[in-house]
């Protein structure tokens, strides 16, 4: 697994809210692509507007651009046999992460998947987040939503891309078994067109803005497992005044734990939007157990109630001197951060950083339920069993993996 740089100062990076801001903005790049397309996503759905990234892909393969596209086995499984044909018949090349056999999940080595959701194009644009292809308004098992799914990804240029890029390639590679190294380099034709793309895209982020300190962290299934936990340990740590989490599936180990009542205790606004709407019993009821302590030493947990939230994205001192900001596929569960490839994004800049805070807050005090500890507290016995006995189920299926939290 290549390694995430140090943080470096030559990145544009824009936030993209929902399937409604980063789709148009996926198929517009898709459609100007050059040289190659790589794709991986947990779910890919056709219905609705997820249809129109995988037009777009089928575009971009009729013309020549190589498009390879992965997929997780257990969160898109097999694709509609019109889709396949489609796809084979324009030249998109498409695999299935890590397909479930006959007994499904009942084995462990199944439990790990592919969750990052990633989009490097050319080479030198990147598209990362916790939105996969999905329509906002639509969930497989639930049907039609009333409201959008709420959730967050980014549009990046700058050297995190190629990091990304060589992540993708060798799980690309890996997959399909290829040993020689030197079947993976990029023909010196592809090179030429991904640098006329590269040079177009300068041109263009040079009329964005200023450039951002930003870099992207990895996580795998052997090496890098806590990447992402320590880099939210680290930010809130030196948080000096304000913390505020959204995250979709909700249970922080015991490290995670402390940094947060720690910062709490030491004076810092710690806010928590969670998930409100019933989805999954495991993320559902395991994270009610561990609200208690949390509100006790003074955290503020909202509860997002118009829609599904699914969002994974934090931010720290985003008013202040040093503002953090991560946008990413990574939930704060222990089986995500052990089990799960992820992906997310860290910015330090004052102007991303406020814009993330500003639509967290306004969804906090428009349509978030806070959590009181009186509410806590009285909730029914039959909740209080269900918690109970969900928080139980994930510890035992960490006791499972041989690892604690």
């Amino acid at each position: 697994m290549v390694l995430s740089p140090a943080f470096t100062a030559d990145h544009r990076v824009r936030l993209l809210q929902g399937a409604q801001e980063l789709f148009p903005a996926l198929v517009k790049a898709m459609d100007a692509a050059l040289s190659d397309i790589q794709f991986e996503t947990y779910i890919f759905d056709f219905t609705g507007s997820g249809a129109s990234v995988a037009q777009a892909l089928e575009r971009a393969a009729r013309r020549g651009v190589r498009t390879q596209l992965v997929v997780d086995g257990v969160g898109t499984g097999a694709f509609p046999l019109e889709w396949t044909e489609r796809f084979s018949a324009a030249g998109v090349q498409f695999r299935v992460y890590s397909p479930l056999g006959p007994l499904g999940l009942l084995l462990p080595h199944r439990w790990r998947r592919l969750h990052r959701k990633l989009c490097v194009v050319d080479g030198c644009m990147l598209f990362c987040g916790g939105i996969n292809v999905l329509d906002d308004l639509h969930d497989p098992n639930h049907g039609a939503l009333a409201a959008p799914r709420f959730d967050f990804a980014v549009q990046a240029t700058g050297s995190l891309v190629a990091v990304a890029s060589d992540t993708m390639d060798q799980l690309w590679w890996r997959m399909q078994a290829v040993r020689d190294m030197r079947e993976r380099r990029l023909p010196e034709a592809l090179q030429a067109l991904r640098s006329a793309s590269a040079a177009q895209h300068a041109a263009q982020a040079a009329q964005e803005g200023p450039a951002m300190r930003a870099a992207l962290l990895l996580r795998d299934n052997v090496r890098n497992r806590s990447r992402i936990e320590r880099a939210y340990r680290r930010a809130i740590g030196a948080a000096r005044h304000e913390v505020i989490i959204a995250n979709a599936y909700f249970l922080p180990g015991g490290k995670l734990r402390r940094a947060l009542l720690m910062a709490a205790r030491r004076g810092v606004r710690v806010r928590l939007l969670l998930q409100g709407r019933y989805e999954y019993f495991m993320q559902y009821h395991a994270a009610r157990p561990v609200y208690g302590a949390l509100l006790a030493a003074g955290v503020e947990i909202h509860e997002y109630a118009p829609s599904f939230l699914h969002a994974k994205v934090a931010v720290v001192d985003a008013l202040g001197e040093r503002p953090w900001a991560t946008v990413g596929s990574s939930n704060l569960d222990p089986l995500s951060l052990l089990l799960a490839r992820e992906a997310n994004v860290v910015v330090e800049d004052a102007a991303f950083a406020a814009d993330l805070r500003e639509r967290l807050v306004q969804a906090m005090e428009q349509s978030g339920r806070r959590m009181e500890p009186a509410r806590y507290a009285g909730r029914p016995l039959r909740q209080r069993v269900l918690d109970q006995v969900a928080h139980a189920l994930m510890r035992l299926a960490l006791w499972i993996t041989g690892r604690r939290y």
